[in-house]
């Protein structure tokens, strides 16, 4: 019997060296591409978001001033909150932020829901269906604001068109009246956002095993049963992923009410994100447009934080 021996493969010092100098520059290569986004959104981010809390506790005006004053613009709008009499810009955007966020945010999960439950009924016209629902998505909330701000409009939107038509009794001036304008938002942002969370909805409705609902079927369950006790709980994970994002959206949104209203009769339609600008830009007291965004972050911070803290224990386990 021959024995078949394999040549030793020896390394001489030089092609070591290069091998160890080819494997660093591959391990370091990510971080070298990666390098100069982390620095940009260290400081354009996370600086500005200090910078900016620096500046609320000074007495900074038209321009930034650097000698820290306390907590004055603070306590400006807890006054502004609690005491002011009539209501304050403040009061009306902190009033506004809890109109705006319960309704955009309720009414976008359950028109998304529903959506997406018809959706997955296999219904024909499916693939034509999911882009029209997306489409309002990929529009900007400029585009969104103008569109729905012609179309609401009293003098040549729906009132004015029925109008025509000869339904002379027919009035809708939500947009011009100080108590309802914050519900043209509302619909306006609906309107935008619900084919996100419908496509949201219908990705996890087809993520659920099919032997799960078949077995329930089976065990006697109606259609109703079935999706109140099995497939709405497994969507648990896209309820808190929708409401997280509808959330952020919620907060943030500026360019929508200023599209769509102009801010409202008076400021009516203002949102905190509003009042950010109007203080900070126009009526030169940065320190309380500074404490203002900073309390905007708090409220978004809130919000995400116990969501990531959930997901990254889950992730643990």
């Amino acid at each position: 019997m021959s024995t078949v021996t394999t040549p030793e493969i020896s390394l001489t010092p030089e092609r070591s060296t290069r091998i160890s100098v080819r494997s660093r520059l591959q391990d370091a290569l990510p971080k070298i591409v990666l390098a100069p986004s982390f620095v940009i959104t260290l400081v354009f981010v996370y600086g500005f978001i200090i910078w900016t809390g620096y500046l609320s506790f000074t007495n900074s005006k038209t321009f930034p001033s650097y000698a820290i004053t306390g907590a004055r613009a603070y306590q400006r709008l807890w006054r502004w909150t609690f005491e002011s009499d009539p209501p304050s810009s403040w009061y009306t955007s902190i009033t506004n932020m809890g109109i705006f966020g319960f309704l955009y945010i309720g009414i976008c999960l359950g028109l998304g829901l529903f959506l997406a439950i018809l959706l997955d009924q296999k219904i024909r016209g499916e693939g034509l269906l999911r882009p029209i629902y997306l489409y309002p998505m990929a529009l900007s909330f400029i585009v969104t604001g103008v569109a729905w701000k012609w179309f609401l409009d009293p003098g040549l939107g729906l009132e004015q068109t029925l109008h025509q038509w000869g339904w002379t009794s027919f009035h809708f001036d939500w947009i011009k009246n100080k108590d309802f304008v914050i519900y043209t938002v509302v619909i306006a942002g609906v309107w935008q956002a619900s084919g996100f969370v419908m496509a949201m909805f219908l990705a996890g409705l087809r993520g659920i095993d099919g032997e799960i609902m078949k077995a329930a079927q089976i065990d006697g369950a109606t259609t109703v049963q079935l999706y109140r006790r099995i497939i709405i709980p497994l969507l648990r994970p896209v309820f808190l992923s929708a409401f997280i994002v509808l959330a952020h959206m919620a907060i943030k949104s500026y360019d929508l009410v200023v599209a769509l209203t102009s801010g409202g009769p008076g400021g009516s339609a203002w949102l905190p994100s509003n009042f950010m600008y109007e203080y900070t830009f126009k009526r030169n007291e940065m320190a309380v447009g500074s404490a203002s965004a900073i309390i905007m972050l708090m409220t978004i911070s809130a919000i995400i934080v116990p969501y990531l803290y959930s997901e990254l224990r889950e992730k643990s386990r």
